[in-house]
């Protein structure tokens, strides 16, 4: 069996991991917030935009989209990767074998449902108070891959947020010796800290968000249901604001 690599070779290794994915996002994230928050009209007034068009040419922006939602999942790859080198079975050591799917995906949408309406709620309060950014949840063209583009998104998201936030940090800080509250900790300000672009509600919510999903971590060894979660949660809200956002006035107003 391998031996677990030396605390010192683990730090590094998960800085490296965090630097090329969801570490540099955070980063950008508090860039951003200050600029909003220092720009005329605060975050009240700012907008933050997801799944944006990346060219006019509807065949181009496609291939841009798909490019990124491939290479966007790059890292959680190596997380994957670099967690078989332990000499066991990543996909074990994570929860995303197969032996248990109709708990995988009963109790993701279940985490979904919990969560989904409280973070809505949250959301429009916290844009209510000048809290949070405006959200444009989905802003790509009128096109018949608009929507499977839109699907791919989440689960991209959900793949490469679950697998390195929970599964992958959590497993090498608790070989790490690291404490369970600064365990959770890490991951759920990790967490919503590369949301912070969307304003303090969305880091409130995301960082909330990442207590419940490393405390069910912690209990089942499973990250399959958080990532079903996640895409449940990001499948309506990419699809249903592409859909419904020129018939509901409140979602960009």
């Amino acid at each position: 069996m391998t031996e677990t690599p030396s605390h010192r070779v683990l730090r590094a290794e998960v800085f490296l991991v965090l630097a090329v994915s969801l570490g540099k996002s955070a980063v950008y994230s508090l860039v951003s917030i200050i600029a909003k928050l220092t720009a005329p009209g605060g975050l009240a007034s700012a907008t933050s935009t997801l799944n944006a068009s990346a060219s006019p040419r509807p065949w181009l922006d496609l291939t841009y989209q798909v490019l990124g939602i491939f290479f966007a999942l790059v890292p959680a790859a190596l997380a994957v990767h670099l967690l078989s080198r332990d000499g066991t079975s990543p996909w074990r050591t994570l929860g995303l074998d197969v032996k248990r799917p109709f708990f995988d995906l009963s109790s993701g949408a279940g985490l979904a449902a919990v969560i989904g309406i409280p973070g809505l709620a949250l959301y429009f309060a916290a844009r209510e108070m000048g809290l949070n950014t405006t959200v444009v949840a989905a802003d790509l063209p009128s096109q018949w891959w608009a929507v499977p583009v839109l699907i791919l998104s989440a689960a991209q998201n959900a793949i490469l947020e679950e697998v390195v936030v929970v599964g992958y940090l959590m497993t090498r800080m608790r070989q790490m010796r690291a404490g369970v509250v600064a365990t959770i900790a890490a991951s759920s300000i990790l967490r919503g800290s590369y949301h912070l672009y969307q304003g303090f509600g969305g880091f409130v919510g995301n960082a909330v968000m990442g207590v419940i999903f490393a405390l069910w971590y912690r209990r089942t060894g499973r990250i399959g249901p958080l990532i079903v979660a996640h895409t449940l949660l990001d499948i309506v809200a990419f699809v249903g604001f592409a859909l419904l956002k020129d018939h509901v006035a409140w979602l960009s107003n």
